[in-house]
This record gives C-alpha cells, sequence and structure tokens, in this order.
C-alpha cells in the first residue's frame, strides 16, 4: 500500500511538471536560478578518512561556495541559492523543496566518494533513473542512507527502505522528466573534468534512485567529484588548491551548459567544450583492438524525431553488447559524447510511444528532436 501511495506521488509530480526542453532553443529561455547543494552536513560527515581528518562535508562545502561564487561573479543576474552554507544538517526532501520553491532552472548536489578498493578513483555524475548496476545501488544506498539520520524518516518517506532493492522500482515512474537535460548537464560535467580538473578520469555518466533528486522539478544531477580513499584523489581533494580547480570545472561545465540550452556562445569561459573531444580513460592493460568504423546519422537536411537509448564517451563497435542487438542504432556527437538513436518519426507521440517499448530493453531511452544529422533543444 505504501508503495502505491508512492507511486502516485510520483505521477501526480511527473504530470504536474512542464517539460523544460520545450522552452529550449526558442530564443527566450535563459536560466535564472540555480540551487547548488553541498552534500551531507552537521551529525553526518559522509565519506570520512584518517579517523575523521578528512570529512566529505567539509570538503563538498568548500567546492559549493567557490563554485556559487564564481557564478556570481560572471553572471550577476543568477540567483544563486544554497541549500547550505555552514556545516549544518539538512534533511535530503528539504534540499529539493529548497530548489523546488525557488523554482530553480538547475539543481547540483556535490558530494565526495568512496570505495573498499583504494584504487578506485576518479569522477562520475548521477541523473535521476533506475540502475541495474551493482555498483550503481550501492553508491545510491549510501547517499540515501543519511534519510535513517532524519526525525521521523519513516513516515516522511512512506516507509521508503534505502537499503531494499523494491523500494527503487517506483523511481523508473519519473526518471524522463527532466532526463534529456540532466543527461546533457552531466554529461558535461564530465567532459569538463577531464579538460580542467585534476582528477581527470571519468567513470562516466550514470542513473540511480538518489532521494536528493527524486522529487526535483528541474534537471537535476548529482555529482561525486572523486575518491576519498583513493591517494591521488585524496591528495587533491584536501588541498584548497585541488578543491579550487574542481570547482573551476564545474563552472566551466555551468557555462557551456548555459551556452547550450539559451543558445549562446560561451567564449570568455576558461575551458569550452568542443565536439570530438573524448573523456580521458584509464590505458587498458591490453593493446586494445581495432575499432571499426560507428554508423553516423546522415545530414539529410530532414527534421524528425528519434529514440535516444544510450549516451557513452566513446563510439561503440558493430555489434556491442551495449547495443543488444539493435542494428539499427545511429550515432550521433553532441557535446563530444557519442548518443545512439533508433527511429525516423514524424511526430514526437510516433516516437514516443516507440520510446516506450524501447524502454523495456533501454532503461533510459527518450525522445530526441533531430535536424540536419544534429539532436536540437
Amino acid at each position: 500500500m505504501r508503495s502505491i501511495k508512492i507511486a502516485i506521488l510520483i505521477i501526480l509530480l511527473a504530470i504536474s511538471v512542464p517539460n523544460a526542453a520545450s522552452a529550449y532553443g526558442n530564443g527566450s529561455y535563459s536560466l535564472k536560478t540555480i540551487v547548488i547543494d553541498p552534500g551531507h552536513g552537521g551529525k553526518h560527515p559522509g565519506t570520512i578518512w584518517a579517523g575523521g581528518k578528512y570529512k566529505e562535508k567539509e570538503i563538498v562545502l568548500d567546492v559549493a561556495l567557490k563554485l556559487g561564487t564564481s557564478i556570481k561573479e560572471k553572471y550577476p543576474d543568477i540567483n544563486v541559492i544554497y541549500t547550505r552554507t555552514t556545516d549544518k544538517f539538512v534533511d535530503l526532501a528539504d534540499r529539493s523543496a529548497i530548489a523546488n520553491k525557488a523554482k530553480a532552472d538547475l539543481f547540483i548536489s556535490i558530494h565526495v566518494n568512496a570505495a573498499k578498493a583504494t584504487s578506485v578513483h576518479g569522477t562520475e555524475t548521477f541523473v535521476m533513473g533506475t540502475s541495474k548496476s551493482d555498483a550503481n545501488f550501492e553508491l545510491v544506498k549510501a547517499e540515501n542512507s543519511v534519510i535513517t539520520m532524519e526525525d521521523n524518516y519513516q513516515a516522511k518517506y512512506e516507509g521508503f527502505d534505502p537499503s531494499s532493492p523494491e523500494s527503487y522500482i517506483i523511481f523508473s515512474l519519473i526518471q524522463n522528466t527532466h532526463l534529456e537535460s540532466s543527461l546533457e548537464l552531466a554529461e558535461i560535467i564530465e567532459r569538463s573534468y577531464g579538460k580542467s580538473s585534476p582528477i581527470k578520469y571519468s567513470r562516466g555518466v550514470k542513473q540511480g534512485g538518489l532521494l536528493v533528486l527524486w522529487q526535483c522539478t528541474m534537471p537535476a544531477i548529482l555529482t561525486e567529484i572523486g575518491f576519498l580513499s583513493n591517494k591521488a584523489d585524496r591528495e587533491l581533494l584536501i588541498t584548497s588548491s585541488g578543491r579550487t580547480r574542481i570547482a573551476e570545472s564545474l563552472f566551466n561545465a555551468f557555462c557551456n551548459y548555459k551556452a547550450s540550452v539559451e543558445d549562446t556562445d560561451s567564449t570568455g569561459d576558461s575551458a569550452v567544450i568542443k565536439d570530438n573531444e573524448e573523456v580521458p580513460q584509464e590505458k587498458p592493460a591490453v593493446k586494445p583492438q581495432k575499432k571499426e568504423p560507428a554508423q553516423k546519422v546522415e545530414s539529410t537536411g530532414k527534421e524528425y524525431f528519434a529514440v535516444q537509448i544510450l549516451s557513452v564517451p566513446k563510439a561503440l563497435k558493430k555489434g556491442a553488447a551495449d547495443l543488444k542487438g539493435r542494428k539499427d542504432a545511429k550515432m550521433i556527437r553532441a557535446n563530444g559524447v557519442c548518443k545512439y538513436i533508433i527511429g525516423n518519426f514524424a511526430s514526437r507521440n510516433e516516437a514516443a510511444a516507440q520510446a516506450a517499448t524501447l524502454r523495456k530493453e533501454f532503461k533510459g531511452a527518450f525522445v530526441v528532436h533531430i535536424k540536419d544529422g544534429k539532436i536540437i533543444k
């Protein structure tokens, strides 16, 4: 019964929220308000190291404030709101409520990662959604477990159990509300890390049922800026200079995302992202096999709708397992990321019907608008 109540709540939320992407590209859309969320705080330190000498809550607060300061300096008309500016605990539900009340255009939650294996390192950025990955689920459980420190959390979250896989099934109902815009921001962030962050190895863009994102009525992401459990990452995370460079890479990503959704020029940013650049990846232990050329969408000049099924940093080989046997999948480069699409539909409704079918195989499938071989807003 509780799961049904939550599902109904989510459906109502999803249908009451207009699709922000529909406002993009019409020349009138602009980012007015951004909410920056430093994770954890107060009684919940988040990830810790060296017996508590280094705390996630302190690292992410510093990065968040640096990011917000840079945005205000370059764009004084943008309203920058923080979920916290001091060492205090804020309920997860209250973080999204702050953004919703402010009618924010963007929500960025900043966190630091940790793993049992100290060799694991790099950045990764999450958007709202369900995931079949055990690794993703472990991180999601860790981030969501903070609700157990909230007063009366069982009633507030309608019996949600952060350790139960069943509790996450309902998230699939709203994962596409702002998925397109959230994915675009997440991809730009991961590429910006590779361009200007001292922690250049990208673990990619992922989906997860993160409570801090699930009630946000705007594009929202959670970014893990590095692993405190990894020596190389930690040496950068614990220094002011390292955190400044990480904040700069987030700021560059914000500038590029702003230019993208407002259809303006981002000239003047210190790291403008260009197509055909690749996210830095770890070098493989053995020499990789020569890749076959990826399929590409022809620039026919025709305007149509399609379904995006996948987004990856590098082009896949034909017949790659990630494509699940779909020989009709074609590839488009956007913001330097390889996006795979299926179909050629005259109307969005036709594409949406196909997307519903494709989601049985590709959980994050959603409709995109194509013109001259490019994804447009």
